[in-house]
């Protein structure tokens, strides 16, 4: 197993207030990143310490709520709202491949046993040993995808928090954006804000239960299985508990540590970022397992908590080739499409 030294990193510190060469530094710097790995570290990101610490201390206390409980704010059936709470073993994460000409194939990499959990209120929910628990929120304006609150008097000040806490990270995405753009080779550093207005992203919560170490590590129970993300970039805030892994761009199969950084974020393209730009962009695989042993798990692993933030075009964004990434020799290799379509695309299948 090679380690996160694979992964760069990348200081936001001088982009806001430096010089336009600071500026393409940076921004050439984060280009880069993502055209050989798809992954990078982003430091002085602007989203301060304490606020951090705050978003995961609700998660926390959402997440130990009683089952019925969040119940109270269920994912709905099917794949056309994705908001709420999904208990274990809702979401079937599955990996789509892609090529032109051809239908979708879809492929779930994930291969365990279902168990039945018996509720208070007399009903089954199918989960999975391993699987990750989560609450999906997002713009309070997107018709398409309206939000599902616990009762306030659940988890009182929750949806204030975290409704505040969404749009302080867009403030930070959409410098991630800027500096893409620029680092691309256009020439409206504004471009990508055009199809962003902050409406059509998603925070994630996400709860990790401890499960048996010997059971993760034979696969007999799994976490988060081989999967790259849909929209333009990802943001992730993790804690320090270790698992996330990155395929290695070198060596197809292959994962390194995405070892937690302290004051970091963990950025990685997604796939419609990668048509846009005609796969000069990586969106690449990921997944989150077993935890370094040297941390002494125990027979039992830690819970881990981790916060993403999806930046999606919106809606009727339309995704083609950019005109910088393409030319006689390396023509389009994608057809035009929107985020809607390409979102109900990826989205079936993943939920029961």
């Amino acid at each position: 197993m090679t380690t996160s030294t694979a992964i760069p990193v990348v200081d936001l510190s001088s982009w806001t207030d430096g010089s336009a060469t600071d500026r393409k530094r940076i921004a050439s710097e984060l280009t880069d990143a993502c055209r050989r790995v798809g992954f990078v570290y982003v430091v002085n990101h602007g989203v301060p310490a304490d606020l951090l610490e705050e978003a995961f201390a609700w998660s926390r206390r959402l997440f130990d709520l009683p089952l019925e409980k969040k119940m109270l704010a269920p994912h709905p059936s099917g794949s056309s709202v994705h908001r709420g709470y999904s208990w274990p073993g809702l979401e079937k994460v599955s990996q789509t491949v892609y090529a032109d000409g051809e239908e979708d194939k879809q492929v779930d990499d994930r291969k365990v046993s279902d168990v039945k959990l018996r509720m208070s209120n007399d009903y089954d929910i199918e989960c999975l040993l391993g699987k990750q628990e989560s609450y999906e929120i997002g713009s309070e304006a997107l018709v398409q995808q309206p939000n599902i609150w616990l009762p306030p008097d659940v988890l009182p000040g929750f949806r204030e928090f975290t409704t505040t806490f969404y749009w302080r990270c867009f403030d930070v995405a959409k410098e991630l954006l800027r500096a893409l753009a620029l680092g691309i080779g256009l020439d409206d550093e504004d471009f990508f804000s055009r199809f962003h207005s902050g409406l059509n992203n998603q925070l994630r919560l996400l709860h990790y239960p401890p499960v048996e170490v010997e059971k993760l590590a034979h696969n007999e129970v799994a976490r988060m299985p081989a999967h790259s993300d849909w929209g333009t970039v990802t943001m992730l805030f993790q804690d320090d508990r270790g698992g996330l892994q990155v395929e290695d761009p070198t060596q197809q199969g292959c994962f390194v540590d995405a070892t937690p950084m302290s004051g970091a974020l963990i950025m990685n393209v997604g796939d419609l970022l990668m048509r846009w730009s005609n796969d000069y962009l990586k969106s690449t695989l990921h997944r989150v397992t077993l935890p370094p042993l040297s941390q002494g798990n125990g027979p039992m692993t830690r819970s881990r908590y981790s916060i993403p933030y999806f930046v999606a075009p919106d809606p009727t964004a339309v995704v083609e080739c950019l005109s910088v990434c393409a030319d006689s020799h390396n023509p389009p290799r994608y057809p035009p499409v929107t985020q809607e379509e390409y979102g109900k695309m990826r989205a079936r299948g993943q939920y029961l």
